[in-house]
């Protein structure tokens, strides 16, 4: 007699879910691929085609109520510190235009010869030192001080700036709604932002917060609230993402000692970086849930979700789609650019990701010079500690050793 397996409810509060979602996600996709949670009335799609078409199309999946499903994250107020993720159309076009005025891929390019610099000053440090924390000495000083050259956020202030953001993602377990940590660290940082605005009105400068403050279409401008929220996601989403992109890196690339060898082994195979990292993308994404507002009624694989439900968006179960990916449960740096090119990552529509280009430059940099001067990588796996966060999957502590070429 065959077992029957109990029905599997997803509970993004859960730690059990966060420290790994992938058997949850498997199972919904085989059984339910338009979930319902009851007890937390949160309806979830896993399917690469449902998520990818939930995100083309235009006035059902809606982002007026945010991309947290957090009591006090999520309603009609979300914009308010997620800019542009907490907006519909016609005012979500208006806004990405204007934002995307000052957030050029020129200015992003530009970034290039600082991004390079701080990437040899910190892995220097920390080939100095042989072993040390893959996240606190590199993979979160990279990121945070990129967007805030790319902002013009100081230098004496970078770290208190990123110290603040981690309080906002992090979640205590069994924790439903934003703890008051995490809202004190968000109040903190909008403060930040309405001085660092309130600065470059009286004196513009050559960074993004004043190209933000100057940007204008057809005589309109982005108002102050427009550009805190704005510098607000960029902190939060950017920095955040990023690190935990390249603590994924090395933690996966580690585990397979025969594709670490494919990467360090020799000279060095830095041809064999980008496909990392978009392996990374897809094998454990650092943005695992998204968030919609039901503006009508969904009908799916039998079931119906209603108009005005909480819907999640599994990117990191799309990512794991056997119909899309081969051998979806199997990190492999070899697969081919052509297959890795449906991932989700980045989301997709009106609302993919504006930083995508700067996430997958910084980590290509990094990972590039971190093969170059290493002759080999190991991380400690079980000392390795995740950050717990209903949204963001990756790592707050990986402890690595280095041997040097």
């Amino acid at each position: 007699m065959t077992a029957v397996r109990e029905a599997v409810v997803l509970d993004p509060y859960d730690y059990g879910f966060q420290d790994d979602p992938y058997p949850t996600y498997a199972w919904l996709r085989e059984h339910e691929p338009l979930h319902h949670n009851p007890e937390l009335d949160l309806w979830a799609l896993t399917r690469h085609a449902d998520i990818a078409d939930a995100l083309r199309t235009e006035g059902t999946y809606s982002n007026s109520h945010g991309v947290a499903i957090e009591k006090s994250a999520w309603g009609p107020y979300a914009y308010k510190v997620m800019s542009i993720l907490g907006m519909d159309p016609p005012r979500q076009k208006r806004l990405r235009s204007l934002v995307s005025r000052g957030f050029t891929p020129r200015r992003v390019h530009d970034l290039l010869p600082r991004i390079q610099e701080l990437t040899d000053r910190y892995l220097g440090e920390c080939l100095a030192k042989g072993s040390f924390d893959w996240i606190a000495d590199f993979a979160g000083k990279l990121p945070m001080d990129v967007i805030s050259e790319l902002m013009g956020v100081p230098e004496e202030d970078r770290a208190e700036v990123r110290r603040q953001a981690d309080i906002v993602v992090h979640r205590e377990d069994g924790v439903y709604d934003v703890p008051p940590a995490g809202a004190e660290a968000s109040l903190w940082m909008v403060s930040y932002f309405i001085e660092m605005v309130a600065q470059r009105r009286r004196r513009p400068t050559d960074d993004l917060t004043s190209a933000l403050i100057q940007a204008e279409i057809d005589g309109e401008r982005l108002d102050d609230d427009d550009v805190i929220a704005f510098l607000f996601l960029m902190v939060v989403a950017g920095n955040e993402t990023t690190t935990k992109l390249l603590g994924h890196a090395v933690h996966h690339l580690t585990r397979r000692p025969a594709q670490h060898d494919l990467v360090f082994g020799g000279g060095g195979d830095s041809g064999r970086v980008a496909l990392w990292v978009e392996e990374t993308l897809r094998y454990d994404t650092s943005s695992q849930l998204l968030a919609r507002y039901l503006l009508r009624d969904v009908e799916l694989h039998g079931r119906v979700a209603p108009q005005g439900s909480k819907l999640l968006l599994c990117l990191g179960s799309a990512n794991r789609d056997a119909s899309v990916f081969e051998r979806p449960d199997e990190f492999d740096i070899t697969r081919s650019a052509d297959e890795l090119a449906p991932i989700l990552s980045f989301g997709g529509g009106r609302h993919y990701c504006l930083g995508a280009n700067l996430a997958r430059l910084e980590a290509r940099v990094a990972l590039t010079a971190l093969v170059e001067r290493a002759r080999s990588i190991e991380v400690d796996h079980d000392a390795c500690r995740r950050v717990h966060s209903v949204n963001v999957r990756g790592f707050a502590m990986v402890p690595m050793t280095v041997e040097v070429r």
